[in-house]
């Protein structure tokens, strides 16, 4: 095996133009589907967070008795479930819209009744959500609501975005496995190409086809580990590198730190570029008997 080592070693630093053009072919390859692969993971993420995100708002009906506001929110600040509870009328929800819109000059335009008073409400997180929902139809019934909305629907669409997002995720990967196969392959029979005599040399002597074909699928495996090492650091560069300018926006707009890949699907990524790299090696040299 270390013989078949040094041989690799040979042929990737005589032939390194070649190799590289490999590697570079695989690391575009490979950032594709990272990037695909960073995108399910933080709305993965996103649909976890929001999922645990207890919080309801229960808008009244115009004209409301403050007595009866007055009673709900006595009867919501009574039930265990419940961490706060706050009430914003007309004028307070219009500050709110105003002063994250930055007074946009189409919403000031806003007649009051487009801003309805409600009562905001923070359910403790370990409450499940089909508690949350029992909850929320109670309050809908009550003669003062007008509706109540969570994050129920919204984590509902979220996770059919994600289930999309998979199936475009695994699609691609089977077209950056088949790219990477055809890739090393490639690489392999024009490396294979151009050691002919060295191949003739070796089978003269005896030497087995494994003999002969294991430092091209070394070869192979440095490339697909190497293209897929090169991405990862290209997506950390420009996943970091984004979310330090856009952090802070997105944080306030979603709730959600953005995260990098996994350590897990990190060496993932790797040992399967490693692995694919091994497969097309070998398969680059399936007609090695005609050599």
């Amino acid at each position: 095996m270390s013989g078949s080592i040094e041989r690799a070693k040979r042929g990737l630093l005589a032939e390194w133009r070649l190799h590289a053009l490999s590697v570079v072919s695989l690391a575009v390859a490979f950032v594709c589907l990272g990037a695909a692969l960073l995108v399910v993971v933080n709305l993965h993420e996103l649909k976890e967070r929001w999922g645990k995100t207890g919080r309801a708002s229960v808008y009244l009906k115009d004209g409301a008795a403050p007595a009866q506001v007055e009673a709900l929110m006595v009867a919501l600040k009574g039930t265990p479930e419940v961490r706060g509870v706050r009430y914003l009328s007309p004028q307070d929800a219009r500050a709110v819209v105003f002063g994250s819109s930055g007074g946009d000059a189409t919403l000031k335009n806003l007649p009051q009744e487009a801003f309805p008073a409600s009562i905001e409400i923070d359910v403790a997180p370990e409450i499940a959500e089909a508690e949350v929902q029992g909850i929320v139809s109670k309050i809908a019934s009550l003669p003062a609501v007008d509706a109540v909305e969570t994050y129920g629907t919204w984590t509902a669409r979220l996770g059919s975005v994600l289930h999309g997002g998979t199936l475009a995720a695994a699609a691609l990967a089977a077209i950056v496995f088949g790219a990477v196969l055809a890739v090393v392959g490639s690489t392999m029979r024009l490396a294979l190409n151009r050691r002919r005599t060295e191949v003739e040399v070796l089978r003269l002597v005896g030497a087995s086809d494994g003999f002969v074909k294991t430092p091209y699928v070394l070869e192979g495996t440095f490339q697909g580990a190497l293209g897929s090492t090169v991405a990862v650091g290209i997506l950390a560069f420009l996943f970091f590198f984004i979310r330090s300018r856009l952090d802070t926006e997105l944080t306030s707009l979603v709730g959600l730190d953005l995260t990098f890949l996994p350590p897990l699907v990190v060496l993932g990524m790797v040992a399967t570029g490693a692995l694919l790299g091994a497969m097309g090696g070998a398969l680059g040299l399936r007609r090695l008997t005609t050599v």
